[in-house]
């Protein structure tokens, strides 16, 4: 019995896993779409993620499975628990994504110059992927893995996040003061560019779950 819950187990594990490295694989699409000034290579993205939801429904089910089957310890609880919550963050990660890609691809194909804002975006966006990078190297070996560490580099590169969606609305202001007929669509790629600092907060989110996962306590408290 302990075996098989071992193994199934695992193979949530692995479900996540591959959900996670399947939603990096797409953020660097994006972003590679962006450096290059390849905006059909945005169409990709949409691609990688189609299955996304069916995925999570997946996850979930199994996670269920285990709950009827096994009957689990309050230890065991907690973390199946902890999946169900991160399956929905991920979920929302990748339609962030999606989304993402879909609008920066209209941006760069409009009469809005982004020139002077590349470099913070690319750096906000590099932010994002290594954010997600923490979270799906730490699950990878998530029986040995030190959570707190992990958690502290998730939350570095939210603030460093937060830091430069701030600077991009300074600069963007200005973009809007410059070309004020051009100020709608500078507003749109504003909203467009939050996806990725929305991306980080729902990294932390996730990375607040697999400290609940491993430590107990209240999850209010993460």
């Amino acid at each position: 019995m302990l075996k098989r819950y071992e193994n199934k187990m695992a193979e949530i594990q692995e479900m996540i896993t591959a959900l996670l490295e399947k939603i990096i694989v797409s953020n660097q699409l994006s972003l590679d779409a962006f450096i290059h000034n390849q905006s059909d290579e945005y169409d990709q993205v949409k691609l990688q993620l189609k299955s996304i939801q069916s995925d999570a429904n997946a996850i979930d089910n199994e996670v269920i499975k285990t709950f009827a089957l096994f009957g689990p310890e309050a230890n065991e609880l907690r973390m199946l628990v902890s999946y169900l919550k991160m399956t929905n963050e991920i979920v929302r990660i990748g339609d962030g994504v999606k989304k993402y890609a879909r609008r920066m691809k209209a941006h760069c194909q409009s009469e809005g110059n982004l020139t002077p804002l590349n470099n913070t975006i690319v750096q906000l966006h590099k932010s994002s992927i290594n954010a997600l990078q923490y979270l799906l190297e730490c699950f990878k070996a998530f029986a040995t893995c030190n959570i707190d560490n992990y958690y502290r580099k998730v939350m570095v590169e939210e603030s460093k996040n937060d830091d430069l969606f701030a600077l991009l609305e300074k600069e963007i202001m200005t973009l809007i003061v410059a070309e004020e007929e051009r100020s709608i669509e500078y507003v749109k790629v504003l909203g467009t560019l939050r996806k990725l600092e929305r991306s980080c907060d729902r990294s932390v989110n996730i990375a607040n779950l697999m400290l609940y996962a491993k430590k107990g306590g209240s999850i209010k408290v993460y």
